[in-house]
């Protein structure tokens, strides 16, 4: 099924491969995501959304089982004071579902930061737009496809 993330791509000449799995509403975790396409964690990216008291709403793109730094997201986008958006407001800014939010064809083209550990894989995965279904992709192909900054944005999980 294409998606408009795909879409995009396509219109980017961009390689790329969708692999979908089976939903579960209950567990949207991307480290459940990354067992059902038979990824390691640290490869599945999650896109969060993000909100600064000086320039507004960004994604931060960061491995699945890691968490965001919102002080290192704060300094890569040149906010003094950032926070994720309320859940309420996902759809609203970026046209996409919870599992299914991606910087690819989102309402605007707000900035991109990913986690510079994207670029030690030769293929990530991220949510093709839709739940149950990820675009595998080259890193350096999706940070110029959102013309994405890198930046250590993520640590470990506590």
């Amino acid at each position: 099924m294409k998606t408009n993330a795909g879409r995009i791509l396509d219109g980017l000449k961009i390689q790329y491969e969708l692999r979908e799995y089976e939903v579960d509403p209950d567990d949207l975790a991307a480290e459940s995501v990354a067992e059902k396409i038979g990824f390691p964690p640290e490869q599945v990216f999650k896109t969060l959304v993000a909100r600064g008291d000086r320039n507004g709403v960004c994604f931060a793109v960061v491995p699945g089982n890691y968490e965001l730094d919102l002080k290192a997201l704060a300094q890569a986008t040149g906010d003094r004071k950032i926070a994720l958006v309320p859940l309420k407001e996902v759809q609203p800014l970026t046209g996409y579902i919870r599992g299914g939010v991606t910087a690819l064809g989102a309402k605007k083209d707000y900035p991109v930061v990913v986690d510079e550990l994207a670029e030690i894989f030769d293929v990530i995965s991220l949510s093709a737009g839709v739940r149950g279904t990820q675009i595998l992709i080259a890193p350096a192909d999706y940070i110029r496809a959102v013309n994405a900054t890198v930046a250590a944005i993520a640590h470990e999980k506590q």
